[in-house]
């Protein structure tokens, strides 16, 4: 039996729905495919904008929880509906595999697609400001896993255009096809100790049912990148989180460089015996999910975190 607190963690999902719009965009590559959720009832004035970017082999519908697996980040309609949020979900192109993904900075991932991610997603940001009053000031990117990768793309190549990104189960690439960032960026990661897609120390990314998706830096050393380029100093404030029965073994603990929440900041949820998952207490994954990808940690829900960290920074 659920006990309350699960029940009532369901409760915005049950009772906040986003209205959710399929569109296409032209794009050189041919017509790209994206999700819109607006919230039920618009409020007038300008609205923060949130990219959602799905992993390799899933989609846009998967990451809102359109299809029939469950997924963590449809979190993002309940919150669109909350807090007059504009969510847009793209499809990413198809690679070499036949699976759809991003073109991230993994020079040594051939299963990668070849499209210009960066220029579809500024064309949709774009779209966005100029036809649903999205904040140009207030635009956020989150992704997960290979989604993640091409988050950290972006923030590298489109920083003047961003307030904050958010990188779910990603590493920056031990080969890469884009410089380090260059310009400061709020960056949050979340990562799980027991990844074995993306191995949080670094390493070959993928498994045996999984190859050539390239290689990568630990989380400790891609975090590094952008706390320095954020001019933060090494020590973080540390504090760990509640811990849920529903977690099972597995713990989450914070850490933050940077103490003001409009400021730039660097934020790291390090999910001990997680898997290559979205942690969520909301959208529990199917078992097998577990067998696949390892354990979810249920100790917070990641779009939340995400938006918490999100909400007060603003693109200067």
């Amino acid at each position: 039996m659920k006990t309350l607190a699960a029940f009532i963690a369901l409760l915005p999902c049950a009772l906040q729905a986003a209205t959710i719009t399929s569109a296409e965009l032209p794009r050189p590559e041919g017509p790209r495919h994206y999700l819109l959720a607006t919230p039920q009832q618009a409020a007038a004035g300008k609205r923060p904008l949130v990219i959602v970017l799905h992993g390799h082999g899933a989609s846009a519908r998967l990451a809102l929880g359109q299809e029939r697996l469950r997924a963590p980040m449809q979190q993002w309609l309940a919150i669109a509906d909350r807090e007059q949020v504009l969510v847009i979900a793209p499809d990413g192109a198809k690679g070499s595999d036949n699976k759809q993904g991003w073109n991230d900075c993994r020079a040594d991932a051939p299963t990668n697609p070849t499209t210009d991610d960066v220029g579809f997603i500024g064309a949709l940001i774009d779209k966005a400001v100029a036809e649903h009053d999205a904040d140009p000031a207030r635009v956020y990117v989150i992704g997960t896993s290979n989604g993640g990768g091409m988050t950290y793309r972006l923030g590298v190549e489109m920083a003047p255009r961003l307030a904050a990104i958010a990188a779910i189960a990603a590493l920056w690439p031990a080969n890469s096809l884009c410089h380090e960032p260059k310009q400061a960026l709020a960056v949050m990661a979340v990562h799980g100790t027991a990844d074995k897609i993306a191995p949080i120390a670094g390493g070959e990314v993928g498994h045996f049912l999984l190859r050539g998706r390239g290689s990568a830096i630990s989380v400790e050393q891609t975090l590094d990148i952008w706390r320095k380029v954020d001019g933060l100093s090494a020590a973080a404030q540390e504090t760990s989180l509640p811990h849920r029965g529903e977690s099972g073994d597995t713990s989450a603990r914070r850490y933050v460089w940077g103490g003001d929440p409009k400021g730039m900041q660097v934020e790291f949820i390090r999910v001990e015996k997680g898997g290559h998952t979205e942690p969520s207490i909301a959208h529990r994954m199917q078992w097998y999910a577990d067998v696949l990808l390892g354990a979810q940690n249920a100790d917070f829900e990641t779009a939340e975190e995400a938006w918490r960290f999100f909400h007060d920074k603003r693109r200067n």
